[in-house]
């Protein structure tokens, strides 16, 4: 069982975004900014391109509402979205406010926010969702 399984089953807390049948979204914890947000199939499959056709088709349907939050709650302009899947063997999409192509750069180093912190980003997207 990943770490984001454990998250959708609510074993692990998580600051959530938004959630269906097929999908969980929630804060990145250490994001790459603040409003950086993650998006999971509730299957458990590794690699993004190895989720079945409704959950692969469905997930930027399901992300779209969620992007179009962040937009409006962070100085940004756009929404930028990564598939990297390095990090946890859990198919997952980064939802990321974005100025410029290099805020999508994943070798930078992670925000450290407080609990705070992140139920303020959380609560602001949650207004604007």
């Amino acid at each position: 069982m990943t770490i984001f399984t454990k998250i959708i089953k609510g074993e692990i807390p998580s600051y959530k975004i938004a959630e269906n049948d097929k999908f969980y979204a929630f804060l990145d914890i250490f994001p790459l900014v603040k409003g950086h947000v993650l998006v999971v199939p509730k299957v458990e499959v590794d690699q993004f391109f190895d989720m079945p056709e409704e959950f692969l088709s469905g997930i930027l349907s399901f992300s779209q509402p969620i992007a179009k939050a962040i937009e409006k709650s962070f100085d940004c302009n756009r929404c930028g979205i990564s598939v990297v899947g390095l990090e946890v063997p859990h198919a997952h999409l980064h939802l990321v406010p974005i100025n410029e192509a290099d805020d999508l750069n994943f070798t930078r180093p992670k925000l450290k926010l407080s609990a705070d912190e992140l139920k303020e980003v959380q609560s602001l997207i949650l207004s604007n969702l």
